[in-house]
């Protein structure tokens, strides 16, 4: 079984310092919510030429890690990335993929966490998608899986698209155009924006109900092109 929790934001642009603190948080919040990285499972560090190294969660490491793709980046200005891997040989598989620090005008700031669990494990989704959120500080981001990002797809709301998958987050410039029709219910996160608890997982019927019900308010309205700023 396995989802995606996402989040997504515009030019934002920050030191590769402060993206480094960025990931520090984000990895210690997985370690307390996800077994593999707390259960002392090492991270991997994915790159696009040789095999994959073990990479230290200390901010330090992720500094210096986060230093050389920055150096190999083509664009400056698309920021400074990871993809890291986890796993604990129990069914728990975990990855982490960012970009952030970006000016780009064209392409998104993003974090998008994977996660394969054991059949009928408990997996916390609005917990994650709330760790992503006040670390991050995205436009919007959801937990979604294939079948509902197909459901999606065929209703008109493509890759990229702002949207929200059984779980949801806005940002508050978004949670500010909610729906007053809008029944899932709402939670105000630390430092703004909302997470919404949209439907069960696998109501892919329901997912796509509600993005539409959202983007009929505006409250999905995409960022415009090209980006001059994070969040609606």
């Amino acid at each position: 079984m396995r989802r995606v929790v996402r989040g997504f934001w515009g030019p934002r642009e920050e030191s590769v310092e402060a993206v480094a603190g960025r990931w520090k948080l984000m990895l210690d919040r997985l370690a307390g919510l996800l077994p593999a990285p707390g259960a002392g499972g090492t991270w991997s560090q994915v790159r696009e030429s040789g095999p994959a190294t073990d990479l230290g969660t200390d901010e330090a490491s992720l500094l210096a890690a986060l230093k050389v793709q920055q150096q190999e980046a083509r664009y400056g200005s698309d920021g400074a990335g990871l993809y890291l891997v986890t796993k604990d040989g129990q069914g728990w598989e975990i990855e982490a993929r960012g970009l952030a620090g970006g000016a780009s005008e064209f392409l998104f700031n993003s974090m998008v966490i994977g996660i394969k669990s054991p059949e009928g494990a408990d997996v916390p989704d609005a917990e994650l998608l709330t760790a992503v959120a006040e670390v991050w500080g995205p436009d919007f981001g959801d937990v979604t899986d294939d079948d509902v990002l197909d459901a999606l797809g065929d209703n008109g709301f493509g890759v990229g698209a702002p949207g929200v998958g059984w779980v949801g987050y806005l940002s508050p410039g978004r949670a500010a155009l909610l729906p007053d029709g809008l029944t899932s219910a709402r939670k105000e996160l630390a430092g703004g924006g909302v997470l919404l608890d949209i439907a069960p997982r696998g109501d892919a019927g329901a997912v796509v109900r509600a993005c539409v019900q959202l983007r009929d308010a505006g409250a999905l309205e995409p960022l415009p092109r090209p980006m001059d700023r994070p969040a609606l």
